[in-house]
């Protein structure tokens, strides 16, 4: 399947991982199987690695970022009841990312179940969902904890229970150029 321009590879292999990293196909395996750089392996049983893991394994490690897993746009569900900040937000997001906007939550959660994106920026207090239990679930189901989760709120009360379960970050409403940085930061996106 020829890559789409702008978007960027979601998977890699153990190959080309040991690329990466400079290092012998069977270290990578070994790392795998010690837990050490998260991972799935296919039907047949081969080692894939999911864009976000790749560069969270690269740069805890201190290796350099290919261009492969820098370039493109990482997809980002921004998640509000607040339309009007939902609008402002995508617009200084959009540069840097391919962000998607849902002012319902129930709706934001048919499309992460469908086509799960790199990252959801969630308001800590939703009105359709419980953001707190949502918050939960996406953390820890197989499908979906490869997503980096980001809490939102326009006040600090929530940040640790929001932390605990399962958000890798929290970022106070309306500083867009913090998010952005966390964003960026967390998906190894380029600044704009």
């Amino acid at each position: 399947m020829k890559p789409t321009p702008g978007v960027p590879r979601q998977l890699f292999t153990a190959s080309e991982m040991s690329v990466f990293c400079e290092v012998d196909l069977k270290t990578i395996h070994n790392w795998a199987d010690r837990g050490d750089i998260r991972h799935f392996r296919t039907p047949g049983r081969h080692l894939r690695f999911r864009r976000v893991e790749a560069l969270d394994f690269l740069r805890r490690y201190g290796y350099p970022i290919p261009e492969v897993l820098a370039a493109g746009k990482p997809r980002v569900y921004l998640i509000d009841d607040d339309k009007a900040s939902l609008a402002a937000v995508k617009r200084q997001l959009s540069g840097q990312f391919e962000v998607e906007m849902f002012d319902d939550g129930l709706d934001a959660l048919i499309a992460i179940g469908i086509d799960p994106p790199d990252a959801v920026v969630m308001e800590a207090k939703l009105s359709s969902i419980d953001s707190m239990r949502c918050m939960s679930r996406l953390a820890h189901l197989s499908t979906t904890q490869h997503v980096r989760l980001i809490a939102y709120a326009a006040h600090a009360g929530p940040k640790a229970k929001m932390l605990e379960l399962g958000a890798a970050a929290f970022v106070m409403k309306p500083h867009v150029e913090a998010l952005s940085t966390v964003l960026g930061d967390l998906l190894g996106a380029p600044a704009a």
